[in-house]
């Protein structure tokens, strides 16, 4: 049952997801907590993961969830189930688009999901940075805490080499991860 429900849930995920891994994140986001798959912590810790693996984004997420829940077997079908839709809708826009592409409803859908997706992805931003900023809600207890200073310092230092010093993503995630792994162990910060 649970290799269906893995299938049918990453399925709809996908079907229903437009603008790519970070559109999709608020959705499997609240799907896996809802469903009781994963807790909110894990999820976060998986992004950035993610985010430092080969592969789509979202693709890494469902087969990582359904590893979780049901093995090998359950990494295929949460895989299958969010490839899958995009797969079969890029298959008809393909064959249909050039009869299409000068209707104004076709123009007016593209028009729509634009904003959506952008909506979509500023969701995931803040879902994630409070997730990260304040994991024990929004209290003042935070400030006390100096991971909370280390993650801030990180994510400031991270945005300057990104916009100032255009650094390659790649380097930006490898220096993120070298001194998370020196913070968290000079304070001895759970992991």
């Amino acid at each position: 049952m649970i290799y269906f429900e893995l299938f049918y849930t990453f399925f709809l995920i996908g079907a229903f997801t437009f603008g790519g891994g970070y559109a999709m994140l608020p959705l499997i986001q609240a799907e896996v907590e809802n469903k009781g798959w994963l807790p909110s912590e894990q999820i976060v810790n998986f992004i950035a993961v993610s985010e430092s693996t080969p592969g789509p984004f979202a693709i890494n997420i469902a087969t990582y969830v359904g590893n979780q829940m049901g093995g090998i077997f359950g990494a295929v079908c949460a895989t299958l189930g969010v490839v899958l839709p995009s797969f079969i809708i890029i298959l008809i826009v393909a064959k249909c688009y050039d009869a299409f592409k000068k209707s104004t409803v076709i123009q007016g859908c593209m028009s729509g999901l634009k904003p959506a997706a952008i909506g979509l992805i500023a969701s995931a931003v803040v879902t994630i940075g409070t997730t990260v900023f304040f994991p024990d809600g929004y209290t003042t207890a935070v400030f006390g805490s100096i991971s909370f200073y280390i993650s801030l310092v990180l994510f400031a230092v991270m945005l300057f080499l990104t916009f100032k010093k255009k650094l390659h993503p790649i380097l930006i995630i490898c220096i993120s991860a070298v001194v998370g792994i020196i913070a968290g162990y000079a304070l001895n910060l759970p992991v």
